[in-house]
């Protein structure tokens, strides 16, 4: 019988090419037809000592039938190439899961190296375990020797000769990734061939007799996916498709300001490359620098947008108030990560939700909205750009670590089918007129002001971060004044809810005995652990995109729960968001070791929820409980 799906993990060194293995792996996957979802972990070091457990590299991937939204719990799989990656990840991995052990680093001085007094092959620590020792050096130099590279090169290619191993163990085609090879190293045919070799060849030798009884295939059953075109997409590449999407969508040029930042330097990275696409990047000489940058690119008519992570967003913020107070449209993308200050670079975290809506300076309020999976970033940037054009104000949108280099399916959206962008076109100006009455006359619905770039005939103005007279846009020390401009500030924010669509339930009931309630990506392992639960027990999933504000009902619909339990991965941000602006209560599970939910940290969590309700229900007579005899 084939199992509903699989999770696979490779770990080693950052320098034995894991993340590239596994990028190559989940392409292989999308072409076999399955679901998936991945997690790749990085080391903070940039290069640890080799066979360090401080420098194991990781890449996670959950692949099988719908609906697979998270990277899965306890790996059935694990292919460890030193006794680092086995030492860090086997305490991970499941009862009885296969291990797939690259030996030759498994001496005396690599032993010392993880920490390990005695090896694991005899200690009897892999007792219940499915172990498979392969000196995968030894047989990728055999495969590559004719290629005359030094033993170092040669060793290099290890990474796809197991990755040869794993695509037979998966009944995977390596085609795709012969061409890929063909394609990445065509300038060097001597390394490409040895790499080709080395993938064939480890192949090849899941062939064998000897380890096709050892080490069986994984066969996982084919998703059934709705019609269009699909492909792989992580939260990095879906987020800068979404921003050039939004440009078109507006029709308007997009700038993108920042400086480089773990974990959102991807952005930048692949923003870089859609110059065609109209979108123009700017790497700047700090934090500072960028953020302004973005806002004198949204005052010359284009959509400005920054990105950094919490402590780069920190030192942004003198800026964004100024954005506020200009009423300029600009898109603060923050890749949050474990903090405070340094804190874990490259580990994930929620931990940012109460700097995005309360960390300013005086009353600035300003929009929040998070994304939920990689796909869902596509979504949320173009939602992110249209609450900013539409309200002439920042916007910040919420990421992570987990979202910004996870992976999953994607299904390619027809740019023709989603909404344009408006933006607010200033009206005539009467003979005579104050072109402030023009510039501020704002939108009675949204609040947004019109955007007036530099050059508009007979709608030349000034504009600053002083407080300005709410009609003529003049500078005002008006003590009025500035009550009105603090009304205005966050009624503008508050009118956002007016566009947005009420919240929904993801899953089961409006009304029942507990409501889970998740916002960015505990997405995946939320709706898995909800779905784990039986109908009857009346529990549903809430998941929140818009942050600040709620949308208008979702007090009402908290409401309907008999108890509400929100998984953060903080200390509790989210739940003191509701009982600030809602009233309600809330059970808090949070969590802030760098790694994301397993679905049954929150099953078990539920559970215990439940469990004196029903305890309580089976004390209580029937007759009592209104119900049958």
């Amino acid at each position: 019988m084939k199992s509903q799906s699989v999770v696979i993990r490779f770990a080693g060194d950052s320098g034995d090419g894991v993340q590239l293995m596994g990028t190559q792996f989940v392409a292989a996957t999308a072409l076999a037809g399955n679901d998936f979802a991945t997690f790749p972990d990085f080391p903070a070091e940039i290069r640890a000592p080799a066979g360090t457990t401080f420098g194991v590299s990781a890449y996670q991937i959950h692949l099988g039938a719908r609906p697979i939204t998270t990277a899965g719990d306890a790996p059935q799989v694990l292919v460890a190439f030193n006794p680092a990656a086995l030492k860090v990840n086997l305490p991970l991995v499941a009862d009885g899961a296969l291990i797939v052990l690259n030996i030759d680093s498994f001496t005396s001085r690599g032993l010392s190296k993880a920490g390990y007094e005695k090896d694991p092959r005899q200690s009897g620590v892999l007792d219940g375990y499915q172990v498979v020792e392969v000196d995968m050096t030894k047989h990728t130099l055999e495969a590559t020797q004719q290629f005359g590279l030094s033993k170092s090169d040669a060793g290099r290619c290890k990474n796809f000769w197991s990755l040869g191993l794993v695509q037979w163990m998966f009944n995977h085609d390596i085609a795709p990734i012969e061409d890929w090879i063909t394609k990445r190293f065509a300038k060097d045919a001597t390394i490409r061939d040895a790499n080709l070799a080395a993938l064939r060849a480890g192949h090849a030798y899941g062939e064998t007799a000897e380890l096709a009884a050892a080490v069986p295939h994984v066969p996982a059953i084919e998703a059934q996916f709705p019609p269009g075109e699909y492909r792989g997409v992580r939260g990095g590449e879906a987020l800068s498709l979404g921003l050039a999407a939004a440009a078109e969508l507006a029709d308007r040029k997009m700038i993108f300001c920042s400086y480089p930042i773990t974990p959102a330097s991807p952005l930048l990275h692949t923003l870089a490359r859609y110059g065609n696409l109209g979108v123009g990047v700017f790497q700047a000489e700090d934090e500072i620098a960028a953020v302004c940058a973005a806002i004198g690119a949204s005052y010359g008519g284009a959509i400005g947008v920054t990105s950094s992570s919490g402590p780069g967003i920190a030192l942004k913020t003198e800026a964004i108030g100024l954005a506020i107070n200009a009423e300029l449209p600009i898109v603060i993308v923050n890749s949050q990560r474990g903090g405070p200050s340094t804190g874990l670079p490259t580990k994930t975290e929620q931990s940012d939700l109460y700097q995005a809506v309360y960390g300013r300076n005086a009353d600035a309020p300003i929009p929040v909205i998070a994304a939920r999976s990689p796909s869902d970033c596509f979504e949320v940037a173009i939602e992110a750009v249209r609450i900013a054009l539409r309200h002439m104000t920042p916007v910040m949108l919420l990421t992570d670590g987990y979202l910004a280099n996870a992976a999953e399916p994607w299904l390619i959206p027809n740019v023709d089918e989603i909404p344009r962008i408006t933006t607010n076109a200033p009206g005539p100006r009467d003979v005579g007129q104050d072109i402030g009455t023009v510039i501020f006359n704002r939108d009675p619905e949204s609040l947004g002001r019109p955007w007036v770039s530099p050059g508009t005939p007979n709608l030349m103005h000034r504009i600053g971060g002083l407080e300005k007279d709410i009609k003529t846009g003049n500078i005002s020390y008006d003590a009025q004044n500035h009550q009105a401009m603090t009304n205005l500030r966050a009624d503008k924010v508050a009118a956002v809810a007016k566009f947005i669509p009420p919240q929904a339930v993801e899953q089961g009931p409006e009304k029942g005995a507990l409501a889970v309630v998740g916002w960015g990506s505990t997405y995946g392992a939320i709706y898995q652990a909800v779905r784990a639960i039986p109908a009857h027990e009346r529990v549903s999933h809430i998941h929140i995109r818009h942050l600040s504000p709620f949308p208008e009902n979702l007090g009402d619909l908290l409401r309907g729960f008999d108890r509400i339990l929100v998984p953060e991965m903080n200390m509790g941000q989210l739940a003191t968001l509701l009982r600030d602006k809602l009233g309600v209560e809330t059970v808090q599970l949070n969590k802030v070791t760098g790694q994301p939910f397993l679905i049954a940290e929150v099953v078990q969590k539920i559970r215990s929820l439940l469990a004196p309700a029903a305890a309580v229900r089976k004390a209580t007579p029937k007759a009592v409980r209104g119900e049958r005899a």
